[in-house]
């Protein structure tokens, strides 16, 4: 069973050492600049809220949320007052298994209670070139927007 954990003291730094494998570095950041940019985009008053994903006990990956884009001033169209999966990782020892696929149904349940409030739909993107992304995402029913974030593809899942 996978579940999601907020970030704290006592987690930091089992979720900061973990990381995907050397040919999948440029498609996702590493999580320590993940949770900074978490922190950056709070502190300018957005929302960001940056998860440990765990399997029982065993920190297996990281999901970034956010909603909206106070602190984003060229966001694309579809950000604003809708959930961004900012961030989806899952370290190179436990791919392979499930748990990306899982990690991205528990953050879908999540995101559907609406926490940070109301929205249409929740929007991610990915590198074109990343397929496997890009067939998870499919398979959720993420479709393409037509809209890029830089040299990323937008796609989004109505709520």
């Amino acid at each position: 069973m996978v579940t999601l954990r907020k970030i704290t003291a006592e987690n930091l730094w089992q979720i900061v050492a973990l990381e995907v494998g050397q040919e999948q570095r440029h498609f996702v950041a590493d999580n320590t600049r993940s949770i900074l940019e978490a922190y950056a985009a709070i502190s300018g008053g957005g929302t960001a809220l940056p998860l440990g994903v765990y399997a029982g006990e065993t920190p297996v990956g990281f999901v970034m949320l956010s909603y909206g884009c106070k602190d984003w001033p060229d966001a694309p169209a579809i950000a604003h007052n809708n959930y961004c999966i900012w961030r989806l990782m899952i370290d190179r020892r436990y791919q392979g298994r499930g748990y990306g696929k899982a990690a991205l149904a528990e953050t879908l349940r999540y995101v559907r209670t609406l926490p940070f409030g109301a929205a249409q739909c929740c929007w991610l993107s990915y590198e074109p070139e990343n397929i496997t992304a890009e067939n998870l995402y499919r398979s959720f029913g993420f479709r393409e927007t037509g809209e890029w974030d830089e040299n990323e593809k937008i796609v989004a899942l109505p709520l």
